[in-house]
């Protein structure tokens, strides 16, 4: 029979695991787990997982959303990766998720349902992306968000249907985008909005900008770049401040309709249609009832027998021997 070193050098490496000692092969399975350290079996896929909730996802060239999201993750860092589209229901499964970094994956399209079921998420990161369009209702199901940072994209526009209603928003990042203008009503749905940052858009001074020029006079504090905000355009107005801008500087723009006369608008507007339909409809029939009742009095006019002239009644007929015109007959 041959010595230990015999068998050690004819065995595979297998079958010296399997003769080694229990606590090393206890050991060695740790080890092969790619998803995160001992403990943590709801790591998401290629990532790793910290204590505390934190999945560390960043720079792994991920093209997608990673699979395996559990509630106990509750900072999600997928910023440096590849993800360009973000599907309906891209984060199901993480439900308790409080901060969300995708910074810099060329990001290009967010689907209107992408950030569905994360209603405890506070703090999201879209930067340094290729955004160029927010789709109505991208962010409505984030009631809890408080920091919103869209910097560094292409945006041209931002309708306040995306951003809707965000009650407990305080700081709203919008730094070197397109924007010539924010749409009347935007920041009208965040009240609790304090910190607006704004730096690097194509500013257009026209009337378009009447509602955001008349923000930063209320809020001076909550703009820090507003001194150094500028307008590109018109030439009249060129590089002029957008803070310095005097309501009377837009005097020559149409003032919109308060609430309350749109409320007028819309009750009266079907009301009165209807009621000139009504009196047109009316009208035209009574205009037919009296020319069709025209039109049957001719017919019998036209239809009536004539009447020959009776006895004695004034008028001498020609054959009456005692009429002058007979007499004349005779003569």
């Amino acid at each position: 029979m041959g010595s230990p070193s015999f068998l050690s050098r004819r065995l595979p490496p297998l079958w010296l695991l399997l003769l080694s000692p229990w606590p090393v092969w206890t050991q060695a399975l740790p080890a092969a787990t790619p998803s995160g350290p001992p403990g943590a079996p709801d790591c998401p896929e290629a990532c790793v997982c910290a204590p505390g909730g934190q999945a560390n996802c960043s720079g792994r060239a991920l093209p997608a959303v990673p699979g395996g999201l559990r509630k106990s993750v509750r900072i999600l860092l997928l910023d440096h990766n590849r993800v360009q589209a973000l599907p309906p229901g891209a984060f199901v499964g993480a439900g308790a998720l409080l901060r969300l970094d995708l910074r810099e994956n060329g990001l290009r399209w967010v689907h209107a349902w992408a950030f569905w079921g994360l209603g405890a998420l506070q703090q999201l990161d879209l930067s340094a992306n290729q955004l160029e369009v927010l789709v109505p209702g991208t962010f409505v199901p984030l009631r809890a968000l408080r920091d919103l940072s869209l910097a560094g994209n292409r945006l041209a526009r931002l309708e306040p249907a995306a951003l809707g209603a965000l009650p407990l928003l305080r700081a709203l990042n919008l730094r070197d985008n397109e924007l010539p203008a924010l749409a009347r009503g935007l920041l009208a749905g965040l009240p609790a909005l304090d910190t607006l940052r704004l730096r690097g858009n194509p500013w257009a001074c026209g009337c378009a900008l009447r509602p955001l020029c008349a923000w930063l006079r209320r809020h001076p504090s909550s703009a820090p770049e507003a001194e150094t905000l500028l307008c590109v355009s018109p030439g009249r107005l060129t590089f002029s401040p957008l803070a310095a801008l005097p309501d009377a500087a837009f005097s020559r723009c149409a003032q919109p309709l308060a609430l309350r006369d749109l409320a007028v608008v819309y009750a009266l507007g079907p009301a009165s249609f209807l009621a000139s339909l009504a009196a047109c409809l009316g009208l035209g029939s009574l205009l037919t009832a009296c020319r069709a009742r025209r039109h049957r009095a001719a017919a019998a006019a036209r239809h009536r027998p004539k009447r020959l002239p009776e006895p004695g009644s004034g008028t001498a007929s020609p054959a009456d021997p005692g009429s002058p015109a007979a007499g004349t007959a005779q003569a």
